[in-house]
């Protein structure tokens, strides 16, 4: 069962390229001071706070002004909810698309044969049409949201336990009462928990009691490795997104704004497609700028010129990789 970005890619070299080591490190090569104020992390929401106020229990924990979540939690849903800090805030819009998965426990209003469940269930996979609830962030209106996969974990008596991997905006809540319609017996939401969301997965989730502890271990005795435990670097949260990677004397120009022409690319994934929403590299992984494809992959991989990325986010601070990089001396 695979969300729609767990596609097969290969990387394409576009020109031999390396990076000079003396220009900044890897991602996970960063101190603690810049991990926390460019981190995300998978943590694992508990129930009664909003996603707001989990938040802003993250900022007071690492003491920092701002925090932000990926895909807003009702109150009482568990689970898979990242959060990145500092300056990385902004990473997470790039989340908010990626496919959901979920582990919900619906209740029947009444009691149904195991195949009717069974067969009406797959009725549900594929695209569907579905009203927000009326508690919702968003407006009331038909839409169509896509529903990956469907799987029935278990069935005891008028519970039903099962996991869906959904699109983004998919609500669970309105998809049982729906199931319950379309039954004709009625059925609600019992309980439901998030166990993914693009590479976030329940499997390493951290709870905030979790984070604060790590981070008062760190300040108080310098010892860091629960902390990394705790805040992954900010390119975990495009690990979903195809990528492209640049030559260390195009990334400066690139932090300064300007979109990503031909030339400064050393190598690139299969499968970008016109408009696809990109990630740019450096060589050591860093992430400079999110920006939407301009060219296919086919399309870079025969030109030479032109414009590839039209950059629209950047992430990486200007200076770091200096213009022209000289050669190390012998």
């Amino acid at each position: 069962m695979k969300l729609p970005y767990e596609v097969e890619r290969e990387v394409i070299t576009k020109k031999e390229a390396s990076t000079d080591a003396r220009i900044s490190c890897a991602p996970e090569e960063r101190d603690v001071e810049e991990l926390i104020n460019y981190g995300i992390i998978n943590l694992n929401k508990p129930a009664g706070p909003t996603s707001h106020q989990i938040s802003d229990y993250v900022k007071k924990i690492l003491h920092l002004n701002k925090a932000g979540h990926s895909g807003t939690l009702d109150p009482g849903v568990t689970g898979v909810l990242p959060i990145a800090t500092g300056k990385a805030t902004r990473i997470v819009q790039s989340l908010l698309t990626a496919g959901k998965e979920y582990v919900c426990i619906m209740y029947l209003h009444k009691p149904v044969e195991e195949k009717t469940i069974r067969e009406t269930m797959q009725k549900f996979t594929g695209e569907i049409e579905q009203m927000p609830p009326v508690r919702s962030a968003v407006k009331r209106q038909l839409r169509k949201r896509n529903i990956y996969y469907l799987e029935i974990i278990e069935i005891d008596g008028q519970d039903v336990l099962f996991r869906m991997g959904c699109q983004a905006g998919t609500y669970v809540r309105k998809f049982c009462f729906d199931f319950g319609l379309k039954l004709g017996i009625g059925a609600h939401m019992a309980e439901l928990i998030r166990t993914r969301v693009a590479a976030f997965t329940d499997k390493d989730m951290v709870t905030l009691h979790d984070l604060k502890d790590a981070y008062t271990l760190w300040k108080e005795d310098g010892k860091d490795k629960e902390l990394r435990k705790c805040i992954q670097p900010m390119e975990k949260a495009i690990e979903h997104l195809p990528k492209i990677w640049v030559i260390d004397s195009t990334v400066d120009t690139l932090c300064h704004g300007a979109s990503l022409s031909v030339p400064g690319i050393a190598k690139l994934h299969t499968g970008i497609n016109k408009n696809d929403i990109v990630a740019v590299m450096t060589l050591k992984e860093e992430l400079v700028c999110v920006g939407n494809a301009i060219m296919s992959s086919e399309d870079i991989e025969k030109n030479e010129k032109g414009l590839a990325v039209k950059n629209w986010k950047v992430f990486l601070e200007r200076g770091i990789y200096p213009k022209f990089v000289k050669k190390a001396e012998p």
